[in-house]
């Protein structure tokens, strides 16, 4: 159909033919299109729907873990419920909250410290933490840090991966806004079964 893989995402697919522009993204069985016009939108779902079964769902409200909410103005993204989840899976929903996410005197080394005594759950906290990052960018130096110790992560690691969580405890309710251009306006579609 002329779409290209993004290079920032395999899930990405992206399509240009003049002013036209289409973004689709794929998610297991999940699919989001944005395009730059309802005929360029009309003529995806109509080529997609010869191959596979579709039902419109509408404007997007919901893609894994994100929640999104409509405003004349603008879209806001948010993985409010998903961090949630996140703290309630590391024993801290209730914890005190930090206002920044990384602990700026100390460093992180491979050797500091014992080792951290599961660390299944420290990679599945990071894993969690990586996806959060889509509407948390402001974590993202700090989840890269604790990632560099999955293979092997000691109590510090993980002192330092709480400290990130304690963060999102004071910051859950932030998210992205995203504003239309002036030129432009994006319709997006949702399939999800």
């Amino acid at each position: 159909m002329g779409f290209v893989t993004a290079k920032s995402d395999n899930s990405l697919f992206i399509f240009r033919y003049g002013k036209d522009m289409a973004y689709l993204l794929l998610y297991v069985d999940d699919i989001v299109l944005v395009t730059s016009s309802n005929l360029l939108r009309d003529r995806i779902i109509s080529h997609l729907r010869i191959g596979f079964p579709m039902p419109d769902l509408g404007p997007l409200n919901y893609f894994p873990g994100i929640v999104v909410t409509h405003s004349p103005s603008y879209l806001f993204l948010s993985q409010q419920i998903y961090a949630l989840e996140i703290l309630e899976r590391a024993g801290m929903a209730s914890c005190k909250p930090a206002a920044t996410p990384v602990d700026t005197q100390s460093k992180l080394s491979a050797e500091a410290g014992p080792k951290f005594h599961n660390p299944t759950l420290y990679r599945s906290l990071v894993g969690a933490l990586q996806y959060l990052t889509f509407t948390h960018p402001d974590i993202a130096y700090a989840v890269q840090q604790v990632c560099l110790f999955m293979h092997d992560p000691r109590q510090a690691h993980y002192d330092a991966l709480k400290r990130i969580l304690r963060y999102i405890q004071n910051s859950i309710d932030h998210g992205l806004h995203l504003y239309p251009p002036s030129s432009m306006h994006l319709i997006t579609y949702t399939d999800t079964d």
